[in-house]
């Protein structure tokens, strides 16, 4: 079932989404699991899909899709640039034309594209170009990286149906772009919010937007690991 989207829509808040560890060396090591935990059986690795996001500051997208029931996976990175193998100080030059991006792996059975297209316009304000609150540049635009057909065409369903209730007071500008390419950010901005939730941005940003989100999606949430 869709989520009700009429009540869902976030506030933009200041600062800028900037780590202040920019000289940690990058890492292929998995993220560091978040606080929850799936109570679902372990899913078929073989029928999992994958969703390409950019919608601002990735720290604020990754900290709400750990969060939902059926995601097995989250990583932050780059895409949608020419650059190959970006840093966070190229992407942030504006000069690769990467965003900041999600990817999001996630068990079709337990939540669908559908759904996962739904969270990501009510977790960024999806009506100014090149902005997302206070972060400003293409770096954090608003896009969907379709990776079939099949998506393309439920991202356009989905955007149509939230212009014409006029889900926000202007028209969305959300970019649908065919998927070329996505490059995992440094570890150290994975599962960022979850390792530093006392950090300015995180205590003052994206926490607000997270318990906003715990408080919507309840029902859609993982349990959370006692």
């Amino acid at each position: 079932m869709a989520f009700n989207l009429k009540f869902l829509l976030f506030a933009a808040f200041a600062t800028a989404c900037v780590a202040k560890n920019t000289n940690t060396v990058a890492s292929d090591t998995p993220s560091v699991s978040n606080a929850r935990e799936e109570v679902v059986a372990v899913s078929d690795t073989s029928k999992l899909e994958t969703a390409t996001l950019a919608g601002g500051c990735f720290w604020k997208m990754d900290a709400s899709y750990q969060q939902l029931r059926g995601v097995t996976k989250v990583d932050v990175g780059y895409a949608g640039g020419t650059t190959k193998n970006p840093t966070y100080e190229d992407v942030s030059s504006r000069t690769t034309g990467h965003a900041e991006t999600v990817q999001v792996v996630f068990d079709p059975k337990v939540v669908s594209y559908r759904e996962i297209l739904e969270v990501f316009w009510t977790i960024h304000d999806a009506t100014v170009l090149n902005q997302e609150g206070n972060d400003m540049g293409n770096d954090y635009r608003s896009a969907i990286f379709y990776r079939s057909d099949a998506q393309k065409k439920m991202a356009e369903i989905v955007k149509d149906s939230l212009d014409k209730i006029h889900f926000y007071p202007s028209p969305i500008v959300t970019a649908i772009e065919p998927f070329k390419n996505f490059y995992r950010a440094e570890q150290y901005h994975q599962n960022y919010y979850n390792m530093h939730p006392n950090e300015g941005y995180t205590y003052n940003v994206v926490r607000k937007k997270e318990e906003h989100f715990e408080k919507v999606y309840a029902a859609k949430l993982k349990k959370k690991v006692k």
